[in-house]
């Protein structure tokens, strides 16, 4: 007899639909290779392939220090020498009326000055508190906005809007749409990578979620010790060659899987897989410090002790933890990956603003300022946006004997390096610190902005998102000139 071979299972047949159609194998995969060379509409696909922006960038990498819970910008970046004449005295009407509080009762809110001193940094002269002297130090390379407001009085959805342009859930962060865009420039490491100190921010990880993006654009939480990722390291007696048949073989049944279904998430899941493997060597690398000298580890503040905390500051080695994600964003942005966030939790000072303020200050200065200083050293700076925010700042009325509650109507915000015009400042609020009275801007605004720094049309950058056109900056958003070191036009058309 003839030999048969056997009829095919159901996840062995093939039709020819989808040896031409398929997106991961077959025909389908050059063509899918090839898409994904191609302009931003790759980026669905969920390539991290490096794609062309709208325009000429000024920056290629980000640093964003997301301080969650709200710094104090009277205190740190607003000075506001009236407010200290009145402290004690009541808000005016007109401006407590409309005003919506967290924890304070309007008949009981009275006026707080602020216990910082402030002085002129560098050769601009611009005012910062002695409580980020050194960070007050590189004020000349700082653009400084003042005058940033938003709509949410309290932290997750505040949190939202400063993250996702719209406080609703289930949005992508700005991370995410920055590597959706523009892709990654690392081959070995994630385009967008988390760095978590203190407590953690009330929002968790829908401050780095991806949304309805696909998932290789969320932000992928590291460690400062230990494996960067849980799980990165093999189980005892699994080499590298066992690791890659095990991939193998995981290739080929999400494979099988997608020719039947056609979800998009798992070609997202296959190259998540690939690029974990790909980490097991790089991941280790970055975070072996042993290589960086004696003088970089002390400017950073890198095995600092901190400080006997309060009940409201993280217990335990939170110095140290702060100032090594400072030096790994360096290392991190070195080898190319876009978008770094450094959260770090909690600014929500409602009591002991004096001393716990303080507390994140001397945490924060040291190696945030060391960074600024290290990446302009090193020829950085120039292509990395460092970026300060905060979903709010905090009231210029006092809460209890010694805080401040939540203040969305106006906070300062601060960018530095890639394309902005250092040694500046934008906005100006009322005499308390209270609302803009010059140069509101809004938060999609700052977003705008962030993104044209990157080549990017804020209201090009969008997609299809269950018939809507979707975009970080939700239905605002316009770009503020005044900080860019180049004109607006001159970029457009370079």
């Amino acid at each position: 007899m003839p030999h048969q071979h056997p009829l095919p299972t159901a996840n062995q047949r093939a039709t020819r639909r989808d040896f031409l159609a398929s997106s991961a194998s077959g025909l389908g995969g050059a063509a899918l290779a090839s898409l994904l060379q191609q302009d931003l509409p790759a980026a669905s696909s969920g390539s991290l392939a490096p794609r062309a922006t709208h325009f000429a960038p000024t920056a290629k990498r980000c640093i964003f220090f997301f301080m969650a819970g709200g710094p104090s910008h009277v205190d740190l970046f607003d000075p506001k020498p009236i407010l200290n004449r009145r402290d004690g005295k009541r808000l005016p009407d007109s401006l407590l009326k409309s005003a919506e509080f967290a924890f304070i009762k309007k008949d009981k809110a009275v006026l707080k000055g602020s216990p910082a001193r402030f002085h002129q940094r560098g050769e601009c002269g611009i005012e910062y508190s002695d409580m980020i002297g050194r960070i007050g130090d590189c004020a000349d390379d700082i653009a400084l906005i003042r005058t940033v407001h938003g709509e949410q009085f309290n932290h997750h959805p505040g949190q939202l809007l400063l993250s996702c342009g719209k406080a609703a859930m289930g949005r992508p962060t700005i991370g995410s749409w920055l590597v959706y865009g523009l892709g990654s420039e690392s081959n070995n490491l994630p385009g967008y990578v988390v760095l978590t100190a203190g407590r953690g921010a009330s929002g968790g990880s829908t401050n780095w979620s991806s949304g309805f993006l696909p998932s290789t654009y969320q932000g992928v939480p590291f460690r400062d010790r230990g494996d960067p990722v849980l799980y990165l390291s093999n189980p005892d007696g699994i080499g590298s060659g066992n690791q890659r048949r095990t991939l193998n073989a995981i290739r080929q049944l999400n494979d099988l899987r997608h020719r039947q279904i056609r979800d998009p998430e798992i070609i997202s899941r296959i190259a998540q897989y690939e690029l974990a493997f790909r980490m097991q060597t790089a991941a280790p690398e970055l975070t072996d410090l042993s290589t960086e000298t004696r003088q970089t580890l002390d400017a950073y503040g890198v095995g600092r002790v901190s400080p006997r905390p309060t009940a409201s500051m993280q217990i335990g080695d939170t110095y140290h933890r702060f100032s090594t994600n400072c030096l790994l964003a360096r290392r991190l942005v070195e080898r190319g990956v876009r978008f770094v966030n450094i959260v770090h939790a909690s600014w929500d000072q409602h009591s002991r603003l004096k001393h716990d303020l303080a507390w994140n200050c001397e945490m924060a200065d040291r190696p945030i300022a060391a960074l600024l200083k290290d990446l302009k050293q090193r020829g950085l700076l120039d292509e990395t946006l460092v970026v300060w925010a905060s979903e709010f700042g905090r009231t210029p009325l006092g809460q209890g004997n010694d805080g401040r509650d939540h203040h969305p109507y106006a906070f300062s915000v601060w960018m530095a390096g890639g394309g902005v015009k250092g040694g500046t400042v934008y906005g100006k609020t009322d005499e308390l610190g209270w609302a803009p009275a010059e140069n509101p801007v809004h938060v999609n605004d700052f977003q705008a902005t962030l993104l044209h720094l990157f080549g990017l049309d804020h209201e090009t950058l969008s997609i299809n998102h269950r018939g809507l056109n979707v975009r970080l900056t939700n239905l605002g958003g316009k770009v503020v000139e005044d900080i860019l070191a180049r004109p607006r036009h001159a970029v457009a058309s370079s």
